[in-house]
C-alpha cells in the first residue's frame, strides 16, 4: 500500500497549506483514479483527431497527467504520466514510435513535477503546474536531441512542436488548479466530512 494514499493518514502538518492538499484515498481507489485519468489521456487525443483539432495545439494527454499530479500527488502523477503515452500507443499507434520515448519522458515529468512541487515543496498549485510545464518541455527538447529524432532544422522543429501549445499551457495553469481544488474538496476524507 502506498503511504500517501492511506485513507487513515491525513496530512495535518502545519507546513502543508490547504491549497496543497492532495486527495487522500486508499491504494485501490488511487489505482482506479489513475486508470480513469489514463483512459481520459487516451480518449482526448482520439477526440481531438475526430474533431480535426491539432494535438500540438490542444495537448490532449497533458490535461489528465497534470491533473493527476495535482489531485493524487507525485506518485499518481508519475504513474499517469508514464503510462498514458504507452497505453495510447498500444491502442491507437500514437504517439508515433519515433516520438514515443520523448513524450513518455515529458508526460512523466509533468505528472511527477506537478505533484512533487505541490505536495512536497508546498508551492502554489498554479506555480507547480507552470514549473512542471517548463520542466516537461525541457526534458522533451533534451530527449529529442539525445535520441536524434530531428533530421532537419532543429529551430524549425521546435517552433512547430512547441509554439502551438503555448496558449493551452497558459490555460492549463489557470484552469487545472481550480479543477483539482474542486475535486479534492468534493471528496474529502471521511474524518473531515462535516
Amino acid at each position: 500500500m502506498r503511504k500517501n494514499f492511506s485513507s487513515k493518514s491525513i496530512n495535518t502538518s502545519s507546513m502543508m497549506k490547504p491549497q496543497n492538499a492532495i486527495l487522500q484515498v486508499s491504494a485501490i481507489k488511487a489505482l482506479v483514479l489513475e486508470l480513469m485519468l489514463i483512459s481520459i489521456a487516451v480518449l482526448m487525443p482520439i477526440l481531438a483527431h475526430a474533431l480535426g483539432i491539432s494535438v500540438r495545439f490542444w495537448l490532449p494527454m497533458h490535461w489528465s497527467v497534470i491533473l493527476a499530479g495535482l489531485v493524487l500527488g507525485w506518485r499518481g502523477g508519475a504513474i499517469v504520466g508514464l503510462f498514458s503515452p504507452l497505453v495510447n500507443f498500444m491502442i491507437t499507434g500514437h504517439p508515433l514510435p519515433m516520438i514515443l520515448p520523448s513524450m513518455t519522458f515529458e508526460l512523466f515529468a509533468y505528472g511527477f513535477v506537478t505533484g512533487f512541487l505541490k505536495e512536497k515543496v508546498n508551492l502554489a498549485p498554479w506555480l507547480s503546474v507552470a514549473l512542471a510545464i517548463v520542466a516537461g518541455r525541457l526534458i522533451f527538447i533534451a530527449s529529442v536531441l539525445i535520441l536524434g529524432i530531428v533530421k532537419g532544422d532543429f529551430v524549425t522543429y521546435l517552433q512547430q512542436a512547441l509554439l502551438p501549445g503555448l496558449l493551452t499551457g497558459v490555460i492549463q495553469i489557470l484552469v487545472l488548479p481550480n479543477v483539482a481544488k474542486w475535486w479534492i474538496n468534493a471528496f474529502p476524507p471521511p474524518s473531515l466530512k462535516a
